[in-house]
């Protein structure tokens, strides 16, 4: 008994709430995907790639320490939505802290603004 109850307070102490994170990415890429195209062409996917790929880079610094990430490619102003939901949904998988999880919120309600959607 006790070792199960430590079990579960160790993993309640490495595992952060991410729920806020994953609705934030998802409300911004369900907003990319209403906009219309002339607004993803003046900022709307540029911010939306942006983030995904900080997003990506912060997943694979934390997935592997000391390797060199990649970078998500641009696959075009229509899949900003798609690339920002997964890079989202990865970092999600790998925060640690409520702190982290507060800052990448942070990061989507930025860019969010910016792009204007």
């Amino acid at each position: 008994m006790y070792w199960q109850q430590s079990c579960r307070d160790a993993y309640a102490r490495r595992v952060a709430d991410t729920t806020s994170l994953t609705r934030a990415v998802d409300h911004f890429a369900d907003r990319l995907r209403a906009a219309p195209q002339s607004r993803l062409q003046r900022a709307a996917a540029a911010e939306a790639l942006a983030l995904a790929r900080e997003f990506a880079r912060r997943a694979q610094l934390l997935e592997t320490p000391g390797a060199e990430p990649r970078e998500m490619p641009d696959a075009g102003m229509f899949a900003a939505a798609d690339q920002i939901t997964v890079a989202g949904h990865d970092l999600a998988l790998v925060l640690k802290s409520e702190e982290e999880v507060e800052e990448a919120v942070r990061l989507v309600e930025e860019a969010q603004k910016r792009a204007g959607v």
